[in-house]
Protein backbone atom coordinates (compact mmCIF):
# COMPACT_ATOMS: atom_id res chain seq x y z
CA UNK A 1 0.00 0.00 0.00
CA UNK A 2 1.35 3.42 -0.88
CA UNK A 3 2.49 5.46 2.11
CA UNK A 4 0.83 8.49 0.51
CA UNK A 5 -2.62 7.07 1.25
CA UNK A 6 -4.43 8.69 4.21
CA UNK A 7 -5.19 5.38 5.94
CA UNK A 8 -3.75 2.00 6.83
CA UNK A 9 -6.05 -0.79 5.74
CA UNK A 10 -5.57 -3.90 7.90
CA UNK A 11 -8.94 -5.62 7.51
CA UNK A 12 -8.27 -7.84 4.50
CA UNK A 13 -10.23 -10.69 6.10
CA UNK A 14 -13.34 -8.54 5.54
CA UNK A 15 -12.58 -7.57 1.95
CA UNK A 16 -9.58 -6.92 -0.26
CA UNK A 17 -8.69 -4.17 -2.73
CA UNK A 18 -9.24 -5.00 -6.38
CA UNK A 19 -6.08 -6.23 -8.08
CA UNK A 20 -5.02 -4.17 -11.14
CA UNK A 21 -4.99 -7.41 -13.14
CA UNK A 22 -8.62 -8.01 -12.19
CA UNK A 23 -9.62 -4.50 -13.27
CA UNK A 24 -7.88 -4.89 -16.63
CA UNK A 25 -9.67 -8.20 -17.20
CA UNK A 26 -13.03 -6.65 -16.35
CA UNK A 27 -12.90 -3.46 -18.43
CA UNK A 28 -13.61 -4.96 -21.89
CA UNK A 29 -16.86 -6.49 -20.64
CA UNK A 30 -18.05 -3.29 -19.02
CA UNK A 31 -17.68 -1.39 -22.31
CA UNK A 32 -17.45 -2.87 -25.80
CA UNK A 33 -17.98 -6.58 -25.14
CA UNK A 34 -21.30 -6.17 -23.40
CA UNK A 35 -23.26 -8.87 -25.23
CA UNK A 36 -25.01 -11.75 -23.49
CA UNK A 37 -22.68 -14.78 -23.48
CA UNK A 38 -25.64 -17.06 -24.23
CA UNK A 39 -26.48 -15.33 -27.52
CA UNK A 40 -25.55 -16.96 -30.83
CA UNK A 41 -24.12 -14.03 -32.82
CA UNK A 42 -20.48 -12.97 -33.14
CA UNK A 43 -20.76 -10.07 -30.69
CA UNK A 44 -21.39 -12.49 -27.84
CA UNK A 45 -18.38 -14.70 -28.54
CA UNK A 46 -15.81 -12.69 -26.51
CA UNK A 47 -18.03 -12.96 -23.45
CA UNK A 48 -18.58 -16.68 -23.99
CA UNK A 49 -14.86 -17.27 -24.44
CA UNK A 50 -14.12 -15.22 -21.30
CA UNK A 51 -16.40 -17.42 -19.21
CA UNK A 52 -14.75 -20.55 -20.58
CA UNK A 53 -11.26 -19.17 -19.92
CA UNK A 54 -12.20 -18.09 -16.39
CA UNK A 55 -13.59 -21.54 -15.63
CA UNK A 56 -10.36 -23.13 -16.84
CA UNK A 57 -8.18 -20.72 -14.84
CA UNK A 58 -10.07 -21.29 -11.59
CA UNK A 59 -10.15 -25.05 -12.12
CA UNK A 60 -6.39 -25.10 -12.70
CA UNK A 61 -5.78 -23.17 -9.46
CA UNK A 62 -7.89 -25.67 -7.49
CA UNK A 63 -6.90 -28.93 -9.20
CA UNK A 64 -10.46 -29.30 -10.53
CA UNK A 65 -12.05 -29.78 -13.95
CA UNK A 66 -13.58 -26.72 -15.68
CA UNK A 67 -17.10 -28.18 -15.68
CA UNK A 68 -16.88 -28.59 -11.90
CA UNK A 69 -16.77 -24.79 -11.39
CA UNK A 70 -20.16 -23.09 -11.20
CA UNK A 71 -20.29 -19.29 -10.99
CA UNK A 72 -22.35 -17.61 -8.26
CA UNK A 73 -22.78 -14.17 -6.73
CA UNK A 74 -20.40 -14.94 -3.86
CA UNK A 75 -19.69 -17.05 -0.81
CA UNK A 76 -23.10 -16.69 0.81
CA UNK A 77 -24.93 -17.96 -2.27
CA UNK A 78 -22.43 -20.79 -2.70
CA UNK A 79 -22.91 -21.90 0.92
CA UNK A 80 -26.69 -21.69 0.62
CA UNK A 81 -26.64 -23.69 -2.59
CA UNK A 82 -24.34 -26.40 -1.21
CA UNK A 83 -26.52 -26.98 1.84
CA UNK A 84 -30.04 -26.37 0.52
CA UNK A 85 -29.22 -28.13 -2.73
CA UNK A 86 -28.29 -31.25 -0.76
CA UNK A 87 -31.66 -31.56 1.00
CA UNK A 88 -34.40 -32.66 -1.44
CA UNK A 89 -32.55 -35.52 -3.06
CA UNK A 90 -34.38 -38.73 -3.91
CA UNK A 91 -31.24 -40.84 -3.55
CA UNK A 92 -30.64 -39.45 -0.06
CA UNK A 93 -33.50 -41.44 1.45
CA UNK A 94 -32.77 -42.28 5.06
CA UNK A 95 -30.00 -39.70 5.27
CA UNK A 96 -31.74 -36.89 7.08
CA UNK A 97 -29.03 -35.16 9.09
CA UNK A 98 -26.22 -32.65 8.54
CA UNK A 99 -23.10 -32.10 10.65
CA UNK A 100 -21.35 -28.74 10.90
CA UNK A 101 -19.31 -26.87 13.52
CA UNK A 102 -20.02 -24.14 16.04
CA UNK A 103 -17.54 -21.71 14.46
CA UNK A 104 -18.86 -21.64 10.89
CA UNK A 105 -19.64 -18.39 9.11
CA UNK A 106 -23.25 -17.30 9.52
CA UNK A 107 -23.82 -18.08 5.84
CA UNK A 108 -23.55 -21.73 6.88
CA UNK A 109 -25.01 -21.55 10.39
CA UNK A 110 -28.16 -19.68 9.35
CA UNK A 111 -28.59 -21.87 6.29
CA UNK A 112 -28.42 -24.87 8.61
CA UNK A 113 -31.21 -23.27 10.61
CA UNK A 114 -33.20 -22.97 7.39
CA UNK A 115 -32.71 -26.62 6.41
CA UNK A 116 -33.88 -27.67 9.86
CA UNK A 117 -37.20 -26.21 8.76
CA UNK A 118 -37.02 -28.54 5.76
CA UNK A 119 -36.91 -31.62 7.98
CA UNK A 120 -33.15 -31.98 8.38
CA UNK A 121 -31.55 -32.38 11.80
CA UNK A 122 -28.25 -30.54 12.29
CA UNK A 123 -25.50 -31.40 14.75
CA UNK A 124 -22.97 -28.68 15.64
CA UNK A 125 -19.51 -29.98 16.50
CA UNK A 126 -17.58 -28.32 19.33
CA UNK A 127 -14.02 -27.07 18.89
CA UNK A 128 -11.06 -26.96 21.23
CA UNK A 129 -9.52 -23.81 22.68
CA UNK A 130 -7.62 -23.14 19.46
CA UNK A 131 -10.73 -23.43 17.31
CA UNK A 132 -9.75 -26.83 15.92
CA UNK A 133 -12.23 -29.58 15.10
CA UNK A 134 -10.71 -32.85 16.22
CA UNK A 135 -11.33 -35.78 13.83
CA UNK A 136 -12.19 -38.07 16.75
CA UNK A 137 -15.06 -35.75 17.68
CA UNK A 138 -16.55 -36.12 14.20
CA UNK A 139 -16.12 -39.89 14.44
CA UNK A 140 -18.19 -39.89 17.62
CA UNK A 141 -20.98 -37.69 16.25
CA UNK A 142 -21.42 -38.82 12.64
CA UNK A 143 -23.82 -41.65 11.80
CA UNK A 144 -25.29 -43.56 8.90
CA UNK A 145 -28.06 -40.94 8.78
CA UNK A 146 -25.62 -38.15 7.96
CA UNK A 147 -26.19 -36.75 4.49
CA UNK A 148 -23.66 -33.90 4.51
CA UNK A 149 -20.78 -32.60 6.62
CA UNK A 150 -19.93 -28.89 6.27
CA UNK A 151 -16.75 -27.57 7.88
CA UNK A 152 -14.93 -24.38 6.91
CA UNK A 153 -11.36 -24.70 5.65
CA UNK A 154 -10.09 -21.64 7.55
CA UNK A 155 -11.88 -19.52 10.12
CA UNK A 156 -12.50 -15.89 9.22
CA UNK A 157 -12.13 -14.56 12.78
CA UNK A 158 -9.19 -16.43 14.30
CA UNK A 159 -7.56 -17.92 11.20
CA UNK A 160 -7.49 -21.56 12.34
CA UNK A 161 -7.04 -24.02 9.46
CA UNK A 162 -9.00 -27.26 9.83
CA UNK A 163 -7.83 -30.81 8.99
CA UNK A 164 -10.28 -31.06 6.10
CA UNK A 165 -8.75 -34.12 4.46
CA UNK A 166 -9.06 -36.20 7.65
CA UNK A 167 -12.58 -34.95 8.29
CA UNK A 168 -13.64 -35.69 4.70
CA UNK A 169 -12.32 -39.25 4.95
CA UNK A 170 -14.48 -39.81 8.04
CA UNK A 171 -17.51 -38.40 6.24
CA UNK A 172 -16.96 -40.63 3.23
CA UNK A 173 -16.61 -43.71 5.44
CA UNK A 174 -20.20 -43.04 6.51
CA UNK A 175 -21.46 -42.32 2.99
CA UNK A 176 -21.74 -38.54 3.55
CA UNK A 177 -20.93 -35.72 1.15
CA UNK A 178 -18.36 -33.16 2.36
CA UNK A 179 -18.69 -29.40 1.85
CA UNK A 180 -16.11 -26.85 2.91
CA UNK A 181 -16.60 -23.09 3.09
CA UNK A 182 -13.21 -22.02 1.74
CA UNK A 183 -14.09 -18.34 1.37
CA UNK A 184 -11.30 -17.21 3.71
CA UNK A 185 -8.75 -19.69 2.36
CA UNK A 186 -8.89 -19.70 -1.45
CA UNK A 187 -6.18 -17.46 -2.86
CA UNK A 188 -4.27 -17.36 0.43
CA UNK A 189 -3.17 -20.93 1.11
CA UNK A 190 -2.80 -23.87 -1.31
CA UNK A 191 -6.24 -25.36 -1.99
CA UNK A 192 -6.47 -28.53 -4.08
CA UNK A 193 -9.90 -30.12 -4.11
CA UNK A 194 -8.54 -33.57 -4.98
CA UNK A 195 -6.08 -33.52 -2.10
CA UNK A 196 -8.74 -32.24 0.30
CA UNK A 197 -11.19 -34.91 -0.86
CA UNK A 198 -14.24 -32.63 -0.83
CA UNK A 199 -17.31 -32.79 -3.07
CA UNK A 200 -18.39 -29.18 -2.57
CA UNK A 201 -16.34 -26.01 -1.98
CA UNK A 202 -17.45 -22.36 -1.70
CA UNK A 203 -15.36 -19.29 -2.58
CA UNK A 204 -15.83 -15.54 -2.97
CA UNK A 205 -13.84 -13.22 -5.25
CA UNK A 206 -13.66 -10.17 -3.00
CA UNK A 207 -11.66 -12.15 -0.42
CA UNK A 208 -8.76 -12.65 -2.88
CA UNK A 209 -8.55 -9.24 -4.59
CA UNK A 210 -11.38 -9.84 -7.02
CA UNK A 211 -14.65 -7.89 -7.41
CA UNK A 212 -17.62 -8.09 -5.06
CA UNK A 213 -20.68 -9.93 -6.30
CA UNK A 214 -18.78 -12.87 -7.77
CA UNK A 215 -17.93 -16.30 -6.42
CA UNK A 216 -18.10 -19.95 -7.32
CA UNK A 217 -19.15 -23.34 -6.06
CA UNK A 218 -16.96 -26.31 -6.86
CA UNK A 219 -19.12 -29.40 -7.42
CA UNK A 220 -17.25 -32.65 -7.97
CA UNK A 221 -18.48 -34.63 -10.96
CA UNK A 222 -21.24 -37.02 -9.97
CA UNK A 223 -22.16 -35.18 -6.77
CA UNK A 224 -25.98 -34.95 -6.47
CA UNK A 225 -27.08 -31.33 -6.14
CA UNK A 226 -30.33 -29.67 -7.10
CA UNK A 227 -30.32 -26.46 -9.18
CA UNK A 228 -30.44 -23.33 -7.03
CA UNK A 229 -32.29 -20.93 -9.34
CA UNK A 230 -34.96 -21.76 -11.91
CA UNK A 231 -34.99 -20.13 -15.31
CA UNK A 232 -32.49 -20.39 -18.15
CA UNK A 233 -29.90 -23.07 -18.80
CA UNK A 234 -26.82 -21.16 -17.67
CA UNK A 235 -24.08 -22.88 -15.66
CA UNK A 236 -24.77 -26.30 -17.19
CA UNK A 237 -28.44 -25.92 -16.33
CA UNK A 238 -27.67 -25.65 -12.62
CA UNK A 239 -27.95 -21.89 -11.97
CA UNK A 240 -30.25 -19.74 -14.08
CA UNK A 241 -29.44 -16.11 -14.83
CA UNK A 242 -27.18 -14.24 -17.23
CA UNK A 243 -23.59 -14.52 -16.03
CA UNK A 244 -21.73 -11.42 -14.83
CA UNK A 245 -18.98 -11.72 -17.40
CA UNK A 246 -16.92 -8.77 -16.16
CA UNK A 247 -16.94 -9.94 -12.55
CA UNK A 248 -16.15 -13.53 -13.49
CA UNK A 249 -13.21 -12.42 -15.65
CA UNK A 250 -11.92 -10.25 -12.82
CA UNK A 251 -12.33 -13.07 -10.31
CA UNK A 252 -10.27 -15.47 -12.43
CA UNK A 253 -7.52 -12.91 -13.03
CA UNK A 254 -7.29 -12.11 -9.32
CA UNK A 255 -7.14 -15.77 -8.31
CA UNK A 256 -4.45 -16.51 -10.90
CA UNK A 257 -2.31 -13.68 -9.54
CA UNK A 258 -2.79 -14.78 -5.94
CA UNK A 259 -2.01 -18.41 -6.70
CA UNK A 260 1.10 -17.47 -8.68
CA UNK A 261 2.44 -15.20 -5.93
CA UNK A 262 1.10 -17.16 -2.94
CA UNK A 263 4.40 -18.31 -1.47
CA UNK A 264 6.01 -14.86 -1.60
CA UNK A 265 2.88 -13.15 -0.30
CA UNK A 266 2.54 -15.57 2.63
CA UNK A 267 6.16 -14.95 3.64
CA UNK A 268 5.55 -11.18 3.54
CA UNK A 269 2.40 -11.50 5.66
CA UNK A 270 4.23 -13.62 8.23
CA UNK A 271 6.84 -10.88 8.52
CA UNK A 272 4.16 -8.27 9.09
CA UNK A 273 2.43 -10.25 11.83
CA UNK A 274 5.78 -11.11 13.44
CA UNK A 275 6.71 -7.41 13.56
CA UNK A 276 3.40 -6.39 15.09
CA UNK A 277 3.49 -9.16 17.70
CA UNK A 278 7.12 -8.39 18.61
CA UNK A 279 6.43 -4.70 19.17
CA UNK A 280 3.32 -5.42 21.24
CA UNK A 281 5.26 -7.89 23.38
CA UNK A 282 8.06 -5.38 23.86
CA UNK A 283 5.55 -2.76 25.00
CA UNK A 284 4.65 -4.87 28.00
CA UNK A 285 0.95 -4.83 27.18
CA UNK A 286 -0.75 -8.13 28.11
CA UNK A 287 -2.57 -9.80 25.24
CA UNK A 288 -3.56 -13.23 23.95
CA UNK A 289 -3.36 -14.42 20.35
CA UNK A 290 -6.29 -16.64 19.42
CA UNK A 291 -6.26 -19.50 16.94
CA UNK A 292 -4.71 -22.87 16.27
CA UNK A 293 -1.21 -24.06 15.44
CA UNK A 294 -2.04 -23.84 11.74
CA UNK A 295 -3.33 -20.37 10.90
CA UNK A 296 -3.88 -18.22 7.86
CA UNK A 297 -0.91 -15.95 7.14
CA UNK A 298 -1.41 -12.32 8.14
CA UNK A 299 -4.57 -12.80 10.21
CA UNK A 300 -4.24 -11.90 13.91
CA UNK A 301 -7.00 -12.24 16.51
CA UNK A 302 -5.68 -10.39 19.56
CA UNK A 303 -7.45 -10.17 22.91
CA UNK A 304 -6.57 -7.49 25.45
CA UNK A 305 -7.82 -8.19 29.00
CA UNK A 306 -10.25 -5.72 30.55
CA UNK A 307 -10.38 -3.60 27.38
CA UNK A 308 -13.21 -2.67 25.05
CA UNK A 309 -12.37 -3.89 21.56
CA UNK A 310 -14.95 -1.81 19.76
CA UNK A 311 -13.85 1.37 21.51
CA UNK A 312 -10.25 0.63 20.51
CA UNK A 313 -11.41 0.05 16.94
CA UNK A 314 -13.14 3.44 16.77
CA UNK A 315 -10.17 5.28 18.22
CA UNK A 316 -7.83 3.56 15.76
CA UNK A 317 -10.22 4.57 12.99
CA UNK A 318 -9.85 8.20 14.03
CA UNK A 319 -6.14 7.77 13.40
CA UNK A 320 -6.71 6.28 9.95
CA UNK A 321 -6.19 2.63 10.90
CA UNK A 322 -8.77 0.12 9.70
CA UNK A 323 -9.11 -3.09 11.76
CA UNK A 324 -12.12 -4.99 13.09
CA UNK A 325 -13.41 -6.80 16.14
CA UNK A 326 -14.40 -9.88 14.15
CA UNK A 327 -16.50 -10.80 11.13
CA UNK A 328 -17.61 -7.77 9.11
CA UNK A 329 -20.90 -9.51 8.30
CA UNK A 330 -21.89 -9.30 11.96
CA UNK A 331 -20.07 -6.12 13.01
CA UNK A 332 -23.26 -4.12 13.57
CA UNK A 333 -24.14 -6.34 16.52
CA UNK A 334 -22.55 -5.97 19.92
CA UNK A 335 -22.85 -9.45 21.37
CA UNK A 336 -19.75 -11.57 21.89
CA UNK A 337 -18.52 -13.40 18.79
CA UNK A 338 -19.89 -16.94 18.49
CA UNK A 339 -16.39 -18.06 17.50
CA UNK A 340 -14.80 -16.66 20.66
CA UNK A 341 -17.61 -18.20 22.70
CA UNK A 342 -17.00 -21.58 21.05
CA UNK A 343 -13.30 -21.56 21.97
CA UNK A 344 -14.31 -20.71 25.56
CA UNK A 345 -12.42 -17.43 25.60
CA UNK A 346 -13.14 -15.69 28.93
CA UNK A 347 -15.51 -12.74 28.65
CA UNK A 348 -12.90 -10.13 29.77
CA UNK A 349 -10.75 -11.22 26.84
CA UNK A 350 -13.56 -11.71 24.33
CA UNK A 351 -14.86 -8.15 24.65
CA UNK A 352 -11.32 -6.84 24.23
CA UNK A 353 -10.61 -8.61 20.94
CA UNK A 354 -9.38 -7.00 17.75
CA UNK A 355 -8.77 -8.67 14.39
CA UNK A 356 -5.86 -7.35 12.34
CA UNK A 357 -5.61 -8.89 8.88
CA UNK A 358 -2.81 -7.81 6.57
CA UNK A 359 -2.63 -7.89 2.78
CA UNK A 360 0.21 -7.86 0.29
CA UNK A 361 -0.09 -4.05 -0.01
CA UNK A 362 0.78 -3.50 3.66
CA UNK A 363 4.30 -2.56 4.71
CA UNK A 364 6.48 -3.18 7.77
CA UNK A 365 6.21 0.53 8.52
CA UNK A 366 2.43 0.21 8.67
CA UNK A 367 2.64 -2.78 11.00
CA UNK A 368 4.89 -0.72 13.26
CA UNK A 369 2.47 2.22 13.18
CA UNK A 370 -0.44 -0.04 14.20
CA UNK A 371 1.58 -1.48 17.09
CA UNK A 372 2.71 1.94 18.29
CA UNK A 373 -0.73 3.51 18.11
CA UNK A 374 -2.34 0.52 19.80
CA UNK A 375 0.25 0.64 22.59
CA UNK A 376 -0.55 4.30 23.28
CA UNK A 377 -4.27 3.61 23.41
CA UNK A 378 -3.88 0.61 25.72
CA UNK A 379 -1.83 2.69 28.14
CA UNK A 380 -4.50 5.37 28.38
CA UNK A 381 -6.70 5.29 31.47
CA UNK A 382 -9.75 6.57 29.62
CA UNK A 383 -12.77 4.64 30.97
CA UNK A 384 -14.14 4.37 27.44
CA UNK A 385 -11.63 1.57 26.81
CA UNK A 386 -12.93 -0.51 29.71
CA UNK A 387 -15.58 -3.13 29.04
CA UNK A 388 -19.14 -2.24 29.96
CA UNK A 389 -20.76 -4.04 32.87
CA UNK A 390 -23.85 -4.52 30.70
CA UNK A 391 -24.23 -6.36 27.40
CA UNK A 392 -23.89 -3.13 25.45
CA UNK A 393 -20.56 -1.82 24.21
CA UNK A 394 -19.56 1.73 25.18
CA UNK A 395 -18.44 3.50 22.03
CA UNK A 396 -15.86 6.25 21.89
CA UNK A 397 -17.57 9.62 21.64
CA UNK A 398 -15.30 12.50 20.63
CA UNK A 399 -15.69 15.58 22.81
Amino acid sequence: MSTSRPFIYADHAASTPLAPEAWEAMKPFLLDNFANPSSLYALSRPAKKALMAARETIAECLGAEPDEILFTSGGTESDNWALKGSVPLENAAGKTSFVTSKIEHHAVLRTCRAVEGMGVSVDHLPVNGQGEILPEVLKERISGDTRLVSVMLANNEIGTIQPIRELAEIAHAHGAVFHTDAVQAVGHIPVNVRELGVELLSASAHKFNGPRGAGFLYVKRGTPLTPYLDGGAQEFGMRAGTENTAAVAGMAAALKKNCTEMKETAAHLRELEKRLLTLLAQSGQPFTRNGGRRRLPGLLSLSFPEKNGEALLHRLDLHGICVSTGAACDSQKTQTSHVLTAIALPEPLAVGTLRVSFGRENTLSEAETIAQRLDRLLKMQDPVFRPSSSSEVILFRPS
